[in-house]
């Protein structure tokens, strides 16, 4: 008698298109492609007009304190995500007790259901066996020099650039995948380049990779934050060791702008030597806190209490309200008609609930106030936890995407956000969006690029270990995709609506979802770097 899991009838993905195959699963790794005759007490899983692919890996989630939440794991295991790459964006739980990340981060993470403290460590053991599905972890920088510089606004001196490089070397040792940055975010918008090399120094030495949300906003800044890129690879190549060139890998986080300058500044850091990926998600519009785009840093930063105080002080209104119109209008992703690219995804006040899904114009309209101050005033009585979908000012068709999603060096990323009445419909729809329109509608992918882009560079990118692939002694995360029927459910008026077309899949040999639904198996661990 044995205890395999024979997958039959399907087809596995080589360089040359699908090819017939079985695959069998013992002890949680892959262990024969091919034909292969089942045995007596294996189980047999019927995989006819399916492909058997690696399971899809996320490498921009919001889902930190979610993994043990059925409905957002049901959701990722639809599109046939089987790892999430958490500590996005330069905030998060660890290291700390995560009161910062899970207050600053409110609308984005959300609370953690059992992080108080203990670190990368405590924050990867969290999710072993408590999840259908893998997570690894970025140090985050913002909360990283939180804990040694507190809500500062100016630089680093020597010794907290020291402080705050230790607490990076921890997590790295505890594990840790790499570094993020959010330079758009608080504290991260007041790190400068040195400091951020210092902390990406340790980041080197272990193999790890730099992971940014650059400076500027993207689209017509990218630029800049391109050049800054190159110059922190080059400081943090020379501090670590490894020369007078970079030795940095660098990935960019939900790299949005045109094509031409995608690719452009893509060549920009080849031609520096910077090893750089990526990762575009399939939707024009972004997502993210209220607030970040409107607010003068200096009030982001306050704690949160002094933050609403300050927006609902009626003698500082005038001149936080001059202050924020400012910042919108001269925004790379917004401008001019910044009211009617806003909409409320989140707002915590009970009492705005009938806003979800409207514009800042929409919604303004109905309470009778102008955009900005509608606003500013559900800052205040969310107590600052919103988020909103923010539309760009020049939409891109997906000719435009799928010029950028062909580069060698994206990879599959949705930055989803999973707290939220209207959320974006990236995270429900983003891996079977990337498969129903740049695979089987407009040919931009092979099933080889599909497998390429969603599985196994970011396997190698993020070193997480014999993942991103179905060959023998790899590990089982697998999905079982109709590639006439995956399609994504969600939109922008619908945009729960959970995905199509992929109803079993396997994480580490064990089925976690089986006919479209969860088994209540919970084989998920937190991914320590593999190098």
């Amino acid at each position: 008698m044995t205890s395999r899991t024979v997958i039959r009838g399907g087809a596995v993905v080589t360089a040359s298109g699908p090819v017939a195959a079985d695959v069998a699963i013992d002890a949680g790794e892959i262990t024969e492609v091919g034909h292969v005759d089942p045995l007596p007490g294996d189980e047999v899983v019927d995989a006819a007009g399916r492909l058997v692919l690696p399971g899809f890996i996320d490498v921009h989630s919001h889902a930190d304190g979610l993994l043990s939440d059925p409905d957002v794991t049901l959701t990722l295991l639809r599109q046939g995500v089987t790892t999430v790459i958490a500590g996005q964006d330069g905030v998060s739980y660890a290291p700390g007790d995560g009161a910062y990340g899970s207050e600053y981060f409110a609308a984005i993470n959300g609370p953690h259901p059992t992080y108080h403290g203990g670190g990368v460590a405590a924050y990867l053991a969290s999710v072993d066996g408590a999840s259908a599905i893998n997570a690894g972890f970025l140090v985050p920088a913002g909360t990283v020099r939180f804990e040694v510089c507190g809500r500062a606004d100016g630089p680093a001196t020597d010794e907290e650039r020291q402080r705050m490089a230790a607490l990076v070397a921890k997590g790295m040792d505890d594990g840790a995948l790499g570094l993020s940055t959010g330079l758009d975010y608080v504290p991260g918008i007041f790190q400068d380049a040195g400091e951020i090399a210092a902390l990406c120094a340790p980041v080197a030495q272990a193999g790890g990779v730099y992971v940014t949300h650059m400076r500027g906003g993207y689209e017509a800044n990218t630029a800049a934050g391109i050049a800054e890129i190159a110059e922190i690879a080059r400081l943090a190549g020379s501090a670590s060791g490894a020369g007078p060139g970079p030795g940095l890998d660098v990935h960019i986080s939900h790299f949005h702008a045109d094509a031409d300058i995608v690719l452009g500044q893509l060549d920009a850091l080849e031609q520096a030597g910077v090893d750089a990926t990526f990762d575009a998600y399939p939707y024009i519009r972004g997502c993210t806190l209220l607030g970040m785009p409107l607010l003068p840093p200096e009030v982001s930063m306050l704690p949160q209490r002094e933050a609403v105080s300050v927006i609902a002080d009626p003698a500082r209104r005038a001149a936080l309200r001059e202050a924020c119109t400012a910042r919108a209008e001269q925004s790379a992703s917004l401008g001019p008609d910044w009211p009617d690219m806003i909409t409320l995804a989140h707002v915590a006040a009970p009492e705005l609930d009938w806003a979800h899904g409207l514009t800042l114009h929409a919604a303004a309209a109905r309470a009778g106030v102008p955009p900005i101050d509608f606003a500013l005033d559900a800052l205040v009585a969310s107590r600052m936890e919103c988020n909103a979908v923010m539309a760009v000012r020049s939409p891109r068709p997906s000719t435009e995407l799928a010029r950028i999603f062909a580069h060698p060096a994206h990879t599959g990323g949705s930055d989803g956000i999973f707290i939220g009445a209207h959320p974006h419909p990236r995270a429900a729809g983003t891996f079977a969006r990337y498969l129903r329109e740049f695979v089987r509608e407009l040919g931009t992918w092979s099933w080889a690029d599909a497998v390429h882009h969603l599985s196994a560079l970011p396997a190698r990118r993020f070193g997480l270990g014999r993942r991103g692939a179905v060959e023998v002694g790899a590990v089982a995360d697998l999905v079982l995709v109709d590639p006439d029927a995956v399609a994504d459910a969600a939109t922008y008026e619908n945009p729960t609506a959970r995905a199509v077309g992929i109803d079993d899949v396997f994480v580490a040999g064990v089925r976690v979802l089986t006919g479209g639904a969860l088994t209540g198996a919970l084989p998920g661990r937190g991914l320590r770097r593999s190098t």
